[in-house]
């Protein structure tokens, strides 16, 4: 049902670099990771890793998911809610191209988050949430260069959605420090971010600082 109500604080989700999969690249990383953490807020941190090895996906997972785990963050796997369920991961989030729903529902387990991609398509939303999806992803909304973006979505998305649905939605594409706001004050309960985190020129830590006090000066 409809529900208009006073919006939570947007909070920050991190999307792991595809870096990571390099030789030797993960060991830094955490180093990285567990600074961006302790930064402040965290929601959760998706491991993002495409046209990789399985055995790729749970090395990472198994060094990366206690030090966002201990933090506080949920540590969701991306595409792979099989491997999300292997590792014991908090969730998993599936995209359009991947698999049904109800198959990664049945993988992971319905105690576990999984989170659906709707690109800029109100239909797709709405038929994730009703299926029982535990958020739903919009964009692009800004220009990216973590992957090609196959749509681009309004800002009135984001207004639409969070006036009227309880199903928490994320934001994706391009979202930096600098232009995210009207994102935020347009209702997005999570913004998704990648390389304006971890390419920060001051380090990551300092672009997790940047968002939170973004978000705490925006009141909804």
């Amino acid at each position: 049902m409809p529900d208009k109500r006073k919006h939570p604080r947007c909070r920050l989700y991190l999307l792991t670099p595809t870096i990571i999969a390099a030789e030797g690249a993960l060991a830094p990383f955490t180093e990285e990771l567990k600074r961006a953490l302790d930064a402040g807020d965290v929601a959760c941190v998706q491991l993002r890793l495409k046209d990789v090895s399985d055995d790729v996906i749970l090395r990472a997972g198994e060094r990366l998911m206690p030090i966002v785990q201990a933090a506080g963050a949920a540590f969701l796997i991306n595409d792979r809610p099989d491997l999300a369920a292997r590792l014991g991961a908090d969730g998993a989030h599936i995209g359009q191209e991947d698999m049904s729903y109800e198959e990664a529902r049945t993988l992971l387990g319905a105690d576990k988050i999984l989170g659906v991609t709707a690109h800029n398509s109100r239909h797709l939303a709405m038929e994730a949430a009703e299926k029982g999806a535990d958020y739903v992803a919009f964009g692009a909304f800004f220009p990216t260069t973590t992957k090609e973006a196959k749509t681009r979505a309004d800002i009135d998305l984001l207004h639409w959605w969070s006036e009227l649905f309880k199903v928490p939605c994320v934001a994706i594409g391009g979202i930096t420090p600098e232009n995210a706001a009207p994102l935020v004050a347009a209702g997005a309960d999570f913004l998704a971010a990648a390389s304006s985190v971890w390419n920060h020129p001051n380090g990551a830590a300092a672009a997790v600082r940047a968002f939170n006090a973004l978000f705490d000066s925006i009141k909804n």
